[in-house]
């Protein structure tokens, strides 16, 4: 692979060398420093681990390891390796920014409002919000990424003798409701041993609740935790509900009373994607800067939108063995935020906002919505005119302590990014667990400000060396007809609004390996809620910039030293070869 030919037209051609993928000077420095004589010994090697990837619990056992990892290549030395060999061990798969190792780490045996949970919206749709297939299929593919909450709008069937899931309303075509829960049992535990929690939107009669009622029970038999009666004073633990099902919804309505408001028709604010990987995530000051908040205004028309309930007062349940299986009680009482925001010592229950309820919400109710969530659970979810099943800035949501901030799993974009980087923590069991400000107040009393000017906890210093396997990956004119590709990357960080920011490296041109050797540094207030979000993209002087990878990554994971990131697809699946050589390191102030 020395050169690459490019026809401009039937007679003409341009030719390029072609970049042999060589280690930055850093790295080569690196090695000189602990090598002798041009080999890197397994002691050299161990003492590299511990001193500049600050790998402190790091054995000569597994230098060893890493080294017998390299025998097959042509790397290796009786006594060790050579430069290559370190050079390829440092842009390899056992070199990776957050550490297998760790798996499922944090406290999991904290009430489940104490944690982040990776949630689904709608979790039945294939596509678009209004003539998309309803389907089994997407709810196990969520299952299979560590999705932990899963939506299911259920509606009696044509006939009136069954029980479907679509979304009402709409065009969608219906799935039976018996498939969804097969599916669900079967992949539940694929990817996570964590509770699996089934929010149902109702809107069956009587018959029907009692119907679904013994669906439920009959296909999940054991693995569905039955709540003694009456409300929990405390959530139990994800620790203690391993390998259970939960179900989750509000005091069911009549069906002749169900919501018919999406018959109307809503206009979408969707006008496409501004960058062709992409529209930029608003920023929560964005959102607070265009709204004014109105206690009587209910936000949007969202289908999705809980009414008022008057839970204080007992609901009178057709299907008692219906209301058996409800373990989170979910509903929004009368009186606005006010009343709905009131934590009551003696039960903890579910409320749903909308996107832009929440975004209105924090500018009067934030303190309140902040000690809502240490106890109680806070579901948030899109507003209805994202009918093309794009989704919102996670970020609001969990900088006030919402646990399930709904997303459309088929949403891809920069949004659902975050959400993906947000929960490869924690061993990507989907559970990560709220930073303790989060669920508990100050000594004072007070609590958590996501808006106040914060002091500077760290640094983050993040050097980008160079990137590769784009030439593997991707045909070779799909970046350009005429020449090798002109790659550059934006990096930044998603978290509180003092921390969020993004930059970008220079463009370079005609290079499938691109070096680009270039210092960011991120100042970071709350490195506990900061999301490290990286894109490649090739430059493109004649049309939109064209996507060559991405990924995002919790901070508060992240490891030091030179790491090899892998790159992942718009879609969030992971490229062959795609992947960048990035040096992290945390400094204090």
């Amino acid at each position: 692979m020395s050169k690459q030919t490019y026809s401009v037209c039937f007679c003409c051609r341009r030719r390029f060398k072609l970049a042999v993928s060589e280690a930055p000077q850093e790295i080569k420095s690196l090695f000189s420093r602990y090598s002798e004589n041009g080999v890197m010994t397994v002691n050299h090697l161990h003492n590299f681990l511990v001193n500049e990837q600050k790998e402190d619990k790091s054995t000569v056992e597994d230098a060893q390891i890493l080294i017998d990892s390299l025998r097959h290549l042509n790397v290796f030395h009786k006594s060790g390796i050579n430069l290559e060999g370190f050079f390829k061990f440092l842009f390899g798969d056992l070199n990776p920014p957050l550490s297998p190792k760790l798996g499922v780490h944090q406290d999991m045996n904290c009430p489940l409002s104490h944690y982040f949970i990776y949630t689904g919206h709608n979790s039945y749709l294939t596509g678009n919000q209004l003539t998309s297939d309803c389907s089994e299929i997407p709810i196990i593919h969520a299952l299979e990424k560590a999705v932990r909450v899963i939506e299911l709008d259920i509606w009696p069937n044509s006939s009136k003798d069954n029980v479907d899931v679509l979304h009402g309303g709409t065009m969608t075509s219906p799935v039976e409701l018996i498939k969804c829960l097969k599916s669900i049992k079967e992949y539940a535990f694929s990817a996570s041993e964590y509770p699996v929690v089934i929010t149902l939107e109702d809107h069956l009669t009587a018959d029907l609740q009692a119907k679904t009622a013994e669906m439920i029970t009959t296909t999940f038999g054991d693995m569905l935790f039955l709540p003694d009666p009456g409300c929990f004073k405390e959530l139990p633990s994800p620790g203690s509900l391993k390998k259970h099902i939960m179900i989750s919804t509000k005091p069911p309505k009549e069906y002749d009373e169900a919501k018919l408001a999406m018959d109307e028709p809503q206009k979408s604010t969707y006008s496409g994607d501004e960058e062709a990987w992409g529209k930029e995530v608003p920023s929560l000051k964005h959102h607070i800067e265009s709204e004014k908040y109105n206690d009587s205004d209910n936000g949007d028309n969202s289908d999705d939108k809980e009414e008022d309930d008057d839970i204080s007062e007992s609901h009178k349940f057709d299907a008692p063995e219906y209301k058996r299986l409800i373990a989170i009680h979910a509903g929004k009482p009368k009186g606005g935020l006010t009343a709905a925001l009131k934590v009551d010592p003696n039960k903890v229950r579910r409320l749903s906002l909308s996107e832009p309820e929440l975004e209105k919400a924090v500018i009067k109710y934030g303190e309140a919505i902040l000690r809502f969530t240490q106890k109680n659970m806070l579901r948030i979810y899109p507003k209805g005119t994202r009918i093309n099943s794009s989704n919102y800035n996670p970020l609001i949501a969990w900088t006030y302590g919402a646990q399930m901030v709904a997303f459309n799993m088929q949403g891809y974009g920069r949004s659902l990014w975050l959400m993906q980087g947000m929960f490869r923590a924690n061993g990507g069991c989907g559970y990560v667990k709220k930073p303790d400000f989060l669920v508990k107040s100050a000594p004072n009393g007070k609590v958590f400000d996501p808006k106040a000017k914060l002091l500077i906890k760290k640094t983050l210093k993040v050097t980008v060396y160079m990137g590769e396997g784009w030439y593997y990956d991707f045909k070779h004119t799909h970046f350009d007809q005429f020449s090798p590709p002109d790659f550059y990357v934006r990096i930044g960080i998603a978290g509180v609004e003092g921390d969020t920011v993004m930059k970008k490296t220079k463009t370079l041109e005609d290079n499938w390996i691109p070096a680009w050797n270039e210092v960011f540094e991120f100042p970071l207030t709350v490195p506990e809620l900061a999301l490290l979000r990286i894109e490649v993209h090739e430059y493109d002087m004649s049309e939109k910039d064209d996507f060559g990878g991405q990924t995002c990554l919790p901070v508060w994971e992240l490891k030091e030293g030179i790491r090899s990131v892998p790159l992942y697809s718009r879609e969030g699946i992971k490229y062959s070869s795609v992947k960048l050589l990035m040096h992290f390191q945390f400094v204090s102030p």
